[in-house]
């Protein structure tokens, strides 16, 4: 993403499977006024769960993990990047859940915050270069799931698979097969407002992220040669 702090994780969910382009939003249960976004990415990559973006939404620092072409392994795992939590073993890839490989897009974004102080109430720095990120791949701002319910109720939320299939937005609590509580009870407008066509800087900026992407697994050689990666959404 453009002027993110890029963190190549170790490793990633592997391959997308096809399908709606969508972005999942998902608290990962840290104080955004005492955890930086990059402290929290690199506790990501140390226990093999990174998300494609971090972002503190008080200090408006956001950092990638992942590329958006890749698949991210957050989904699935507890809010608990607290500093008592003692860190999970590095799971095995048949531990994740089979959302993270969905869409042909499935970008996740961990925000430092919690979600029982939902963070659509601090300043969201930072929040404009995600979605005109996320607009130039692609992704709807629409949210065919509605809000995400509040904490504590987004555990008892049931995901739907027919809502999960058109793509847009999602709380991680609406993702279907999820137990998890955040974002809780974030305003859908104030985040992502109304959806909009992505301009010719984000398509170029896009653009030059497929070249980054093909070059980071091809090599600089092997991606000149080869055949321009389709664009998607």
């Amino acid at each position: 993403m453009p002027g993110a702090t890029r963190i190549w994780s170790a490793t990633d969910g592997g391959p997308l499977n096809g399908g709606a382009p969508r972005a999942v939003w998902q608290t990962l249960g840290a104080d955004p006024r005492a955890v930086s976004a990059g402290s929290a990415a690199h506790r990501l990559d140390r226990i093999g769960r990174p998300c494609h973006l971090v972002w503190n939404p008080l200090q408006g620092e956001v950092v990638q993990l992942v590329p958006i072409l890749r698949a991210g392994r957050l989904l699935g795992l507890p809010e608990d990047l607290g500093e008592l939590v003692p860190e999970p073993r590095r799971p095995a890839d048949d531990e994740l859940a089979q959302v993270n490989t969905e869409g042909r897009l499935c970008v996740q974004i961990g925000v430092v915050a919690f979600a029982w102080d939902p963070f659509t109430s601090w300043p969201m720095s930072g929040l404009q270069q995600i979605q005109d990120w996320l607009d130039s791949w692609g992704i709807s701002r629409q949210w065919p799931a509605g809000p995400p319910l509040p904490f504590p109720h987004g555990l008892t939320a049931c995901g739907s698979r027919r809502l999960w299939a058109h793509g847009g937005h999602f709380g991680a609590s609406q993702v279907p097969g999820l137990t998890t509580a955040g974002p809780g009870g974030i305003d859908i407008e104030q985040l992502t407002g109304t959806a909009r066509r992505p301009g010719e800087a984000g398509r170029q900026a896009a653009a030059a992220e497929v070249r980054d992407v093909r070059g980071l697994y091809l090599g600089d050689d092997q991606a000149a040669a080869a055949e321009p990666l389709s664009r998607v959404g």
